[in-house]
């Protein structure tokens, strides 16, 4: 028998109105507990109380610019959920990631998750079994496992001058062959990292094409993982082996990432065959290391969707930076013309040439430092003791984010002109000045135990391309009111960066 109270309401609605009270009281009591546990970290009034605010922000597509605002208004702490706060202090971000922290992976990561069951190594919470795995695939980025790294990259990037060359080369006299960056740097990076990891690039540059349309028609599924990772109810649904297994990205599709499953899928098992051969890249030797086949078949998307979005982000946002900095560019075309002069670099140009290159060495970390080629949250969830974080508790369970984009704007590190793509800031410092912007910069491509194993297959990238295309060709931005156009969801979408390319050499 209901309460008396209740007998003003009609008898068929008296139980969903005492239901309707309780969830109310529920959610009153939930809110308070929520707010009252960090009420004294400073951050936006509804961020403390929903996340309504977390979910506006994963939807505006200016992720990183809108969190960096953030950081800059409430201090280098700042509450941006019920349970979640960010943090711009390098030296914060390293000891929470240092091998013997004691913070751990939160659930942020979990719903990056692909595979309905398995974990790729992204997306793994369990710290111990994310460390074996990451062992046993780390010797698949570098050094004796791929002994031809160089050469690889090196074919890609003579495939790249080939098609601006034959296609894109605008009339000395004034006529005009549209060239798109945006997309083009994502062709050659998505045929850096398939013939890296697969033995044989998939043909973006020598079709001009996107491939299966893996890069369009991933965009959507990927803009799903912010919600999904920022948002922890909708994380927990979709998350669900039976939610990802039916409405994931399915192995059968003809493009986007369904189809990177199933090509993943495909080579795979290709390579486990018993009669299969032993090859000297990336698959080889996750495979001599002793990763399954299914390990490889679930860590594969993932290193190919970040293995090209991110570095073809610091291409693009090098090389606009450049053609609208023009004195920096013309500074990085003279140091490269004198080094062909004088014997200092090879055609093409090996990566140890390239690293005495000074200003080209300024030009890569500025352009990673200013345009961040990965802006997602990366939440570790605090220790159940707590800690304190320069002088304030945390306690236990709280979700911290780093707000990577605030952390490269950071004056006392890189001086008071930040938010300027100045190259010169990395010349004539002290060393010890020189070595801690390194450091922080490279943050960007995480630090520790959980930093990015493919950061030395960037840095060849990037060392390589930019001197084999300004050796070669002029580039001029050729709509300078819209030069291009950026949408953020953890990754950077960038099209339309139109440019004019005339030839040179």
């Amino acid at each position: 028998m209901l309460p008396e109270a209740f007998s003003f309401i009609p008898g068929p609605y008296q139980v969903p109105a005492l239901a309707s009270l309780l969830l109310f009281v529920f959610l009153v009591i939930w809110y308070g507990l929520s707010w009252r546990r960090l009420s004294h970290i400073p951050g936006p009034p509804l961020a403390s109380l929903s996340y309504l605010w977390m979910l506006r922000i994963a939807r505006s597509g200016e992720q990183s610019a809108r969190y960096a605002h953030i950081n800059a208004k409430y201090g280098s702490l700042a509450r941006i959920g019920p349970n979640e706060l960010i943090i711009d202090d390098p030296a914060v971000v390293r000891r929470m990631n240092a091998a013997r922290s004691p913070y751990r992976r939160s659930s942020w990561y979990s719903a990056m998750r692909l595979d309905p069951y398995q974990e790729d190594l992204f997306s793994m919470a369990d710290t111990a079994e994310h460390d074996l795995l990451r062992a046993k695939m780390s010797f698949g980025f570098g050094g004796k496992e791929l002994p031809d790294v160089e050469g690889d990259i090196d074919a890609q990037v003579d495939l790249l001058v080939h098609l601006i060359r034959s296609k894109y080369l605008s009339d000395e006299n004034g006529v005009t062959c549209p060239f798109d960056m945006a997309i083009t740097a994502q062709y050659f990076t998505m045929d850096v990292i398939t013939k890296l990891v697969f033995g044989k690039q998939l043909g973006f540059l020598e079709t001009d094409s996107d491939v299966y349309n893996l890069i369009h028609s991933s965009e959507g599924p990927l803009q799903l993982q912010v919600l999904k990772s920022e948002m922890p109810l909708i994380g927990r649904i979709f998350s669900q082996p039976w939610v990802l297994k039916n409405l994931g990205p399915k192995k059968t599709n003809a493009g986007g990432l369904g189809r990177i499953l199933g090509t993943a899928e495909e080579v795979v098992a290709k390579r486990f065959r018993h009669d299969a051969k032993d090859e000297m890249d990336m698959m080889g030797s996750f495979i001599r290391h002793g990763v399954t086949q299914q390990q490889c078949e679930v860590n594969t998307p993932f290193i190919l969707v970040a293995g090209s979005d991110t570095t073809a982000s610091a291409i693009r946002g090098t090389m606009l930076h450049l053609a609208t900095t023009r004195h920096a560019y013309n500074k990085l075309r003279d140091e490269i013309d004198r080094a062909v002069a004088e014997g200092r670099i090879s055609s093409p140009v090996t990566v140890e040439e390239a690293m005495k290159l000074e200003y080209l060495q300024a030009v890569i970390y500025e352009g990673i430092r200013v345009q961040i080629p990965f802006s997602g949250l990366l939440m570790k969830e605090v220790p159940p003791e707590g800690d304190t974080i320069n002088g304030v508790f945390v306690p236990g369970g709280s979700r911290i984010a780093h707000n990577t984009l605030a952390i490269m704007r950071r004056p006392e590190i890189f001086g008071q002109d930040v938010d300027v793509f100045r190259p010169e800031r990395w010349l004539g410092v002290s060393p010890e000045q020189k070595q801690l912007m390194v450091q922080t910069t490279e943050l960007v491509f995480g630090y520790g135990r959980w930093s990015c194993l493919g950061k030395p297959v960037a840095f060849i990238e990037l060392n390589k391309v930019f001197v084999e295309l300004l050796r070669r060709f002029d580039f001029e931005i050729l709509y300078p009111k819209r030069p291009w156009r950026e949408l953020n969801f953890n990754i950077f979408y960038h099209s339309e960066l139109w440019m004019r390319v005339t030839g040179r050499h």
